[in-house]
């Protein structure tokens, strides 16, 4: 894929126009988006990265390619976000944690968001770096994603306490202040340095960023080993992450079969990069260091199994769900505690 320098610079330009346009709007008025609010903003970044794929479907269609570039980014942007959303989990998980005032949660998320940015941008090119100089590491990749997935699948239960080890030994080193001072990290209280809740928010957010981001960096290069298309995929993803967590809310919570529809997208991911690095290979001890001749997955059929996959999930989570909220029970399938009502007789 031909990208030029002149493009590159306008997308990263693009890019950080966007964050910074975002960034300044909740500097200068933190507060709880409204739905409609949320629904205009994720609306538009979704038509954004539709017509984005829909231009590079058209301006790097290249000769023999058939738009193939337009139908990697569409199945990477679709693999990044369901990925994105499965992150909101944590981000929630962390928000309860720490008690985070609603008002404040734009300004955590968007942090949260410019690191997980920062991470991928720096996991991107790290990947490219050694899918140039080293050729089986698809065969890493695949199998790191097989393994995720299996995890993934294996275990389906996010931990309720949003603290890490980082934020514990920072809780441990540090004097910390019980009072919300907006995006303030350090600040004095009798005379001493004491940091903010803030602060061990943004840590607990920039952890688990960096540990989805060594997910979602291998899942994408499984879909295209275009640097380009694998930073504007992450980017589309990353934009409107923080509308839509406001915007799904309590939907999220009912999603409840979204970890094993991931972990069987990250094992499809897992074997076509297998099948991919078996055709391309190069190892000395298979197959004698030549290719094998295995079936390579097509871009449109990676494409077609995404959203079928997603699909799927998303409305057998929401049926199944709603079926349990009629039998009185929880979205998880756990008896419903009415508010006010004590668990156990005293």
């Amino acid at each position: 894929m031909n990208v030029s320098t002149t493009e590159w610079a306008i997308t990263i330009g693009v890019t950080l126009a966007v964050l910074l346009f975002d960034i300044l709007i909740v500097a200068r008025r933190p507060h709880e988006p409204s739905m409609k609010e949320c629904a205009i903003y994720l609306s538009i970044y979704v038509a954004l990265a539709i017509a984005f794929g829909i231009w590079v479907w058209s301006y790097h269609n290249e000769p023999g390619k058939d738009g193939d570039y337009g139908l990697q980014f569409f199945a990477g942007w679709l693999t990044e976000y369901s990925l994105s959303i499965d992150n909101l989990f944590i981000f929630i998980i962390i928000m309860a944690s720490f008690n985070v005032p609603r008002k404040l949660q734009q300004e955590a998320l968007l942090v949260g968001i410019v690191i997980a940015l920062v991470f991928r941008a720096i996991f991107i090119a790290l990947g490219a770096v050694a899918i140039e100089q080293v050729s089986w590491i698809f065969y890493i990749f695949g199998a790191f994603l097989l393994y995720t997935g299996y995890n993934l699948m294996k275990d389906t239960d996010h931990d309720d306490d949003g603290e890490n080890a980082v934020v514990r030994f920072a809780r441990k080193r540090f004097t910390v202040s019980e009072e919300w001072s907006g995006l303030k990290l350090v600040v004095r209280e009798n005379g001493a340095r004491a940091i903010t809740p803030m602060l061990l928010v943004i840590i607990a957010l920039g952890t688990t960023d960096l540990l989805f981001a060594l997910d979602s960096i291998p899942a994408i290069y499984g879909l295209t080993q275009e640097p380009y298309l694998v930073f504007t995929a992450n980017v589309f993803a990353l934009m409107g992450l923080r509308q839509l967590y406001f915007l799904l809310g309590g939907l999220l919570t009912k999603l409840i079969y979204l970890s094993q529809g991931l972990a069987i997208l990250l094992g499809f991911i897992g074997v076509k990069l297998i099948l991919h690095a078996l055709h391309e290979n190069e190892l000395p001890f298979i197959n004698g260091g030549e290719h094998v001749p295995v079936y390579d997955i097509p871009t449109l059929l990676s494409l077609a199994v995404i959203v079928g996959i997603l699909s799927v999930t998303a409305i057998v989570s929401l049926t199944v769900s709603s079926r349990r909220e009629r039998a009185g029970l929880m979205p998880d399938g756990s008896p419903k505690v009415e508010a006010g009502t004590p668990d156990d007789a005293s």
